[in-house]
């Protein structure tokens, strides 16, 4: 084979030997066959919750497992094709499968990004707060510059954002806000954006035009379904009310119910306001308050607390995860996988996916599946 080709079929190899090991193929045969006998058990609809998370699991392992044979098979095919083809001098063979080996090179690259969204609560909506840094104005434009790059990345993705809270910055952009956005592996995707992102550029606010660097921090929690069990004392909690701070309009409405829920043994506090009735508000913060303290909980057991947790400390020097570069050169790098970009504007307008899915694979693989970097 030519040099382009067999570089082509090891890095097919190499992905696929990737995926084999993120899944266990041999231990996730050995569930499938397992839940194959479960399900033939006619009394698993007694319990139809149960019965219908076994049966989720049986689809999400009977399809990854299907979807591995199916690109192995494939590889070989269109290598014995190469094969076939140089042996008779055949070129037109030979090109037709070198395409058909690049094709199947994207299809293994979507397959390794659905593996890396297998965690527990990865199918879940997100809550998306945003906290803008020490700095006054300049760190609450760009809060709100964070806040606008989210809700067009969501909105990309067909995803629906609604808005919990916003407290205005007192000349321009915001203090915080706290969004849900509801979207198919929603966290999944978002739980990677959580951290200290830090902005360089020529303050519009600065008459004298000098360079300024802001920061502002994102924080990830996913929103947990009734079959996430997150017991919290009523005794343990400290409900304030208060006057609604949002814009107002589109957004948030101005009334005088909104609820803060703060959980006394963690310190966590969570902040809403979306709706007029407070009735309605304090529900929606006991929902944010078990998701943050569900959170934690799935961090402690992901040991990965101190690196996910990075929104909850200091907002500036030594914590970012991104900077954003806009003078003197354009510039957004990923502090932890080295992705960068000189295509700013695209960034802040929600073209995210190249960053998310390299941390991503760095958190599962320990390094970036080449693969993905060919994703259309």
């Amino acid at each position: 084979m030519r040099p382009e080709i067999e570089r082509l079929v090891e890095e097919i190899k190499q992905s696929v030997g990737l995926l084999r090991r993120h899944l266990d193929v041999d231990a996730a045969t050995a569930r499938l066959a397992e839940l194959n006998a479960l399900a033939e058990d006619p009394n698993l609809w007694n319990d139809p919750q149960k019965a219908q998370k076994l049966m989720q699991e049986r689809t999400a392992l009977e399809g990854q497992l299907t979807g591995i044979g199916k690109i192995e098979r494939e590889l070989e095919d269109q290598i014995g094709m190469i094969e076939l083809g140089e042996s008779e001098n055949d070129e037109g063979v030979v090109l037709e499968a070198e395409n058909a080996l690049k094709a199947l090179k994207k299809d293994v690259a979507r397959q390794e990004l659905e593996a890396l969204l297998s965690g527990e609560a990865d199918k879940f909506n997100s809550y998306l707060e945003v906290h803008a840094g020490a700095g006054g104005t300049e760190s609450q434009d760009w809060a709100s510059m964070l806040l606008r790059m989210y809700t067009r990345w969501a909105e990309k993705r067909g995803f629906k954002v609604e808005y919990l809270e916003e407290t205005q910055g007192e000349e321009a952009g915001i203090k915080s806000a706290t969004v849900q956005i509801s979207g198919h592996n929603a966290y999944g995707w978002l739980k990677t954006e959580a951290g200290v992102h830090r902005l360089v550029r020529i303050s519009p606010y600065d008459s004298n035009a000098r360079r300024h660097t802001s920061f502002s921090s994102v924080a990830i929690f996913p929103v947990v379904d009734n079959s996430i069990k997150i017991d919290i004392a009523e005794s343990d909690v400290r409900v304030d009310t208060m006057r609604s701070g949002g814009a107002g309009g589109q957004h948030v409405n101005k009334t005088e119910s909104a609820v803060r829920l703060t959980h006394i043994p963690t310190g966590v506090a969570v902040v809403c306001q979306a709706g007029r009735s407070q009735h309605k508000n304090k529900a929606q913060a006991w929902d944010m308050l078990r998701a943050r303290l569900y959170e934690i909980e799935l961090k402690k057991r992901e040991e990965k607390a101190a690196a996910d947790q990075a929104a909850k400390t200091d907002i500036g020097w030594g914590h970012q995860i991104r900077s954003y570069v806009l003078q003197p050169y354009q510039m957004v790098k990923d502090l932890r996988t080295g992705v960068q970009t000189s295509d700013t504007s695209g960034v802040l307008d929600g073209d995210l996916d190249d960053f998310m899915a390299a941390t991503l694979a760095q958190k599962a693989f320990g390094t970036t599946p080449g693969a993905i970097e060919d994703v259309d």
